[in-house]
């Protein structure tokens, strides 16, 4: 076994070696319950090294799962790297770059919205070691009261909407009558806005009862929230007579109208007749005195001649 000065150098060689890729091998931590987020809140995703060595020359990726080749946040070679970054995150992530030197890559996301919902992925990366942790947040947004209103008369009933917004996650619309027992309504309608909040209304037809009261609550079960908003139709709504007497009138009304129009036609056309009659009496009175005229003149220049000689 060979002991000279070349193996002795080759195993310090070694032995460093050993001991750097030691000294950087690192764990990725964080919570290990899901964080709540309230839609328009500031949030911390925590995620920080075991041992708290310095992240300043590694690589800090944040994605979220949901979304395949982009990325959240990203941080390399001690500056933001802005390519591939999802667009609804930009301006609304950051990290805490004071403390990087001591191992914490938590990042901060701003004005919380339904689209940031979703499972997380810290990853960090050396130039010989690398870990990740994953970490779930939900999104919380309570809607606005709902909004009533009457469309009129409906297949032998009154028609009701209901609209209510910006809630997360998807909510449930019902229409309640005063006993608090649920009507049969029209298929929901959701729409999603491009931050991810909910908006849904129904439409129900309602028949006349005792009381004429109804509600429309909006709800969550999720999030253990509800908004609801009661109306009460006067019984005259339901009433279709004075809606039929209005038809008749306004039936009336036009048959008066066309009818007076018609007259009214009459009237001009005929006094237009008599005017152009008087018109014709009048060329005819022109013309004859006009014949007069001339033979006045005529008599006159004959006896002019006379009394010439």
């Amino acid at each position: 076994m060979e002991t000279g000065p070349d193996s002795l150098f080759v195993t310090l060689l070694l032995l460093l070696h050993s001991s750097h890729s030691e000294s950087e091998k690192f764990e990725v931590l964080g919570p290990t319950d899901l964080i709540v987020a309230v839609a328009g809140d500031d949030i911390i995703l925590p995620c920080y090294l075991k041992p708290n060595i310095s992240a300043e020359d590694m690589t800090v990726d944040w994605l979220n799962l949901d979304f395949i080749g982009s990325h959240v946040y990203h941080y390399q070679n001690n500056k933001i790297i802005r390519d591939h970054q999802i667009l609804s995150y930009i301006e609304r992530t950051s990290l805490f770059k004071e403390e990087l030197w001591k191992g914490n890559t938590s990042l901060k996301l701003t004005r919380v919205q339904g689209t940031d919902e979703g499972f997380y992925k810290c990853v960090i990366q050396s130039k010989n070691w690398n870990g990740h942790f994953t970490i779930q947040v939900l999104v919380e947004a309570v809607g606005s009261k709902p909004v009533v209103s009457i469309e009129g008369h409906r297949e032998g009933g009154m028609g009701l909407l209901c609209e209510s917004e910006g809630w997360h996650p998807q909510p449930e619309l019902v229409w309640l009558d005063s006993k608090g027992d649920r009507l049969s309504a029209g298929p929901p309608e959701t729409h999603r806005d491009f931050k991810g909040f909910y908006k849904v209304k129904q439409h129900v037809i309602v028949q006349e009862t005792d009381t004429n009261r109804f509600t429309c609550r909006v709800q969550q079960s999720r999030i253990n929230e509800k908004m609801e908003t009661n109306v009460h139709l006067p019984s005259e709504l339901f009433d279709t007579t004075p809606w039929r007497i209005t038809s008749i009138v306004l039936c009336c009304l036009v048959a008066v109208t066309v009818i007076g129009s018609a007259l009214t036609i009459y009237r001009i056309r005929n006094k237009k007749e008599v005017l152009t009659g008087k018109i014709v009496d009048l060329k005819k009175l022109w013309n004859q005195n006009k014949y007069i005229t001339e033979q006045l003149k005529e008599v006159e220049k004959n006896l002019t001649r006379q009394l010439g000689k």
